[in-house]
């Protein structure tokens, strides 16, 4: 491959330059290198020292060979809508950029399987095969950005999942790039199930930090044959949570069931899709119920029924489908929505019981009061995935900080109910510390003990998903001593 154009004395460069296509597929100055130095967690920021833009597996592999002959750190790289900061290259990181590899490779509509790249966005895939009958159902708000790579990194979920499941559940096979180069296929021909242990369901979800993944078989669903959804509003967001917990408890699984309280809603009637939600109530809820048309509206009634028992101030059925998809547009749009109320804000992703969401909301509504920070709350409530949003200004000094503090204690309110720090963003470097919220030292040792397996030399994406080392603690194992980090 020729380097003409290429002006550096930094011998790896020119050496990674050759195994891609030049100055083409290589970025390497600083102004270039800018738009790489954090991902949708834009607190922290750090430069890498490259970014190289592979067209195939083979040049992945030469790739990560190559810096791991050389003992370069390096990390993969989608579309960068990560919001917890799993891409940023906390290490002057080669960063292996996926976009180019985009292509989808094939569909099985008798085995309801498709094979994609890394690179394919989320909502391309629905895109290419609805006029099949069929779609993708994991559904992020990103996904008309976000690629299904980046998904299965992250495990992505979205608003479906209650009913769908996240990633994971989707997932029938995967080609990975390990960390010395070498290629492995795991659920050959669709099949995910080979005896054994899960392998499928270890790299989903593991942040990049085992492999890079250079081919993704999904599983793809039929077109469900109705479809109805509901918009509720509540004057008392306890009204609204109680409602959630009796749906679910009347037996219905909605395919989606979200909420937004009153400074969420505020933002996105702010934003790019109005519908006219009004001001002064305190929470709504969307639902929207799928399957065979014989048993949709009987699930409907009954949902309504359960709404006017909760004190529900209107609630209607959308009348057509560009009713719906306004609803829905208009829900999607929540995170960059508080663009418009806000300078800034730090997303978090928290999961509770669905029984322990009025506590925690109170307590999260403390919080912003403790910390004189407004937090608006987007969430899943169906399967108890909270989005606590705190609004701040980086340009007052000391509010960013404060910000972080105050997220934290958003996610140490719904591990003390008895939940996670994450549902579908991923821990990255935000939640890292937090992970000490619901494990112990020797638990967060066993999982690093995985990595060490899959990534001895710790060259990909090192730094992320774990306690940092300046935080670690000696576990006693074995008769050994074991640096948990």
């Amino acid at each position: 491959m020729s380097l003409k154009g290429i002006r550096t004395n930094d011998k790896h460069i020119k050496n990674l330059a050759n195994i891609v296509e030049g100055n083409r597929s290589i970025l390497y100055k600083k102004e270039d290198l800018l738009a790489y130095d954090c991902d949708g967690f834009t607190i922290h920021r750090r430069l890498p020292r490259a970014v190289v833009f592979p067209n195939n597996t083979e040049e992945v592999a030469k790739i990560v060979k190559y810096c791991h002959e050389h003992d370069l750190p390096f990390l993969a790289r989608g579309a960068g809508t990560g919001l917890s900061g799993g891409a940023i290259p906390l290490n002057g990181e080669v960063i292996i950029s996926l976009v180019k590899m985009k292509r989808l490779i094939s569909v099985d509509f008798e085995n309801r399987r498709a094979v994609v790249e890394p690179g394919f966005v989320n909502l391309k895939l629905t895109n290419s095969i609805s006029d099949k009958g069929y779609y993708y159902a994991p559904d992020p708000s990103s996904q008309y950005c976000c690629t299904i790579g980046g998904n299965v990194g992250e495990n992505a979920g979205g608003a479906h999942c209650l009913k769908y499941g996240v990633t994971t559940n989707h997932i029938l096979g995967l080609e990975v790039v390990l960390p010395n180069g070498e290629v492995i296929e795991i659920g050959k021909d669709g099949i995910p199930d080979a005896p054994g242990y899960d392998l499928l369901g270890l790299l989903t979800g593991s942040e990049g930090t085992l492999g890079i993944v250079t081919k993704i078989t999904v599983r793809i669903l039929k077109n469900p044959e109705a479809k109805q959804t509901v918009l509720a509003y509540f004057d008392n967001v306890a009204d609204g949570s109680q409602a959630v917990s009796d749906i679910i408890s009347a037996g219905i699984v909605p395919a989606a069931l979200e909420m937004m309280d009153q400074i969420a809603i505020e933002a996105v009637e702010a934003a790019a899709f109005p519908v006219g939600h009004p001001k002064d109530i305190e929470a709504l809820l969307l639902i929207e119920v799928d399957g065979i048309s014989a048993g949709i509206d009987e699930q409907i009634h009954q949902i309504l029924e359960v709404c006017k028992r909760n004190h529900v101030r209107e609630v209607k059925v959308a009348q057509s489908e560009e009713e719906r998809a306004r609803w829905w547009a208009n829900r999607k749009t929540g995170f960059g929505a508080m663009g418009a109320i806000s300078p800034d804000y730090l997303v978090q992703d928290g999961v509770i019981p669905r029984s322990k969401l009025p506590e925690v909301l109170n307590r999260i509504h403390e919080i912003s009061r403790e910390y004189g920070l407004r937090i608006a709350n987007i969430f899943h409530a169906g399967d108890g995935n909270l989005h606590p949003l705190v609004l701040f200004d980086a340009r007052k000094p000391g509010e960013t900080e404060k910000a972080l503090k105050a997220g934290s204690a958003c996610l140490q309110a719904c591990a003390d109910a008895g939940g996670s720090i994450t549902g579908e963003h991923g821990v990255g470097i935000e939640k890292r510390e937090e992970m000490r919220f619901i494990f112990s030292d020797e638990e967060i040792a066993a999982q690093t003990d995985i990595r060490e397996v899959f990534n001895p030399k710790n060259l990909l994406n090192a730094g992320k998903l774990f306690p940092t080392p300046g935080r670690c603690l000696e576990v006693k194992k074995e008769g050994k001593s074991v640096t948990a980090s």
